[in-house]
């Protein structure tokens, strides 16, 4: 509806370009990109009036350096497919500086891409764990079961971006949004912390060293942290206040959904070497990890149903109506609407679980 909006002032100004003979009849898009200099200008920013911007259009213009370099850096801060030089297309590159400085940037990490705007902006319903994956690779000491060693080696160049100042980049980004608060800062710091503490689990179970539960209970509650950055980027986006209730709910509601994947992915977090809860659980509580897991759950599951029933009713309804319709399309039968709990067989050997698999995929 807005884009549908914007296309309807433009096209005005167009017919109003040409009813004062201003329009240029030999091509629609130059006719187009004066139309929207214009919408520019005309439009509120600030304490500026039409003349203040139009003064600062004419002074700084000429000192304005069109070389690819700037043209590429512009299109990344736009984000929206313009003019990009080809190494450059979709990415945000990594970088220390507080200040937007794209050419320092670029010896970071080589030429790897850390974060892009676009493939935020196409996220659907999660930011693709931002560098999840990547991170999980350093327990495995950046090798991926399955991959291509060049693909490895590739992964390998940017974990250690990934180790000291991953989310800079999307700080700034926001920042330059105008969507930047300190909430959101804690809440990505909260995913270095998590992935700290992933790498960290994971490189113990790896070496057969010790695990404790309170990391663990620390990183499976950190581990949404990229649900919560969303939640807040829309109340900033809607101009809203944070309700610190839905938060505290929602939160509860993604740790469940994350234990319940952890389950659903055991055996694939096995083979990858990657954070799982039950993974942790067995290394601390071997055989009894499942009564350990579902006493977790239980009050975790209390801690829901008390804050669910300390919602506006309304709302309350619409979400549990949609969890129902999610659970019947991830295809789940279950007497209960928002489906049931499924303890997968425990694998207290991983070694021997992973060789396995690996010899029968030889075979």
């Amino acid at each position: 509806m807005e884009e549908l909006r914007k296309l309807e002032q433009v096209q005005k100004l167009i017919t109003s370009m040409e009813s004062h003979g201003i329009s240029m009849t030999s091509s629609s898009s130059s006719n187009q990109f004066i139309a929207n200099f214009v919408l520019l200008l005309v439009k509120p920013c600030g304490e500026l009036d039409f003349e203040d911007k139009f003064n600062l259009v004419s002074e700084y213009m000429p000192k304005v350096s069109f070389s690819e370099e700037f043209l590429g850096e512009a299109s990344l801060l736009l984000g929206d497919g313009g003019y990009r030089r080809k190494e450059m297309e979709t990415t945000l590159q990594p970088y220390s500086d507080n200040k937007l400085d794209f050419g320092s940037s670029m010896n970071y990490c080589g030429e790897m891409a850390m974060v892009g705007l676009d493939a935020m902006q196409r996220a659907n319903s999660t930011l693709e764990d931002f560098l999840d994956t990547l991170n999980e690779k350093i327990a495995l000491g950046g090798s991926t079961f399955g991959e291509s060693q060049e693909a490895n080696e590739r992964s390998t160049r940017i974990l250690s971006a990934i180790k000291s100042d991953p989310f800079q980049p999307l700080i700034n980004l926001h920042k330059s949004h105008g969507l930047l608060t300190e909430r959101l800062i804690h809440e990505l710091r909260s995913g270095e912390e998590y992935w700290a503490l992933e790498r960290h689990l994971c490189g113990a179970l790896a070496s057969k060293g010790k695990v404790s539960v309170e990391d663990v209970m620390r990183a499976i509650h950190l581990k949404s942290f990229d649900y919560r950055v969303l939640n807040l980027l829309l109340y900033q986006l809607r101009g809203e206040k944070v309700n610190d209730l839905h938060m505290e709910f929602l939160s509860i509601s993604e740790l469940l959904v994350e234990i319940a994947d952890d389950l659903f992915d055991y055996e694939d977090d096995v083979l990858e070497n990657n954070f799982n809860i039950l993974r942790m659980f067995v290394r601390i509580y071997g055989a009894s990890a499942p009564t350990a897991l579902a006493k977790f759950v239980s009050e975790a599951e209390e801690k829901y149903d008390r804050l669910l029933k300390a919602l506006d009713p309304h709302l309350s309804s619409l979400y549990q109506r949609r969890c129902e319709e999610a659970t019947k399309e991830g295809g789940k039968v279950s007497a209960h609407p928002f489906g049931s709990w499924s303890m997968p067989p425990l694998i207290h050997d991983e070694d021997s679980f992973r060789a396995s698999v690996i010899s029968n995929i030889q075979t």
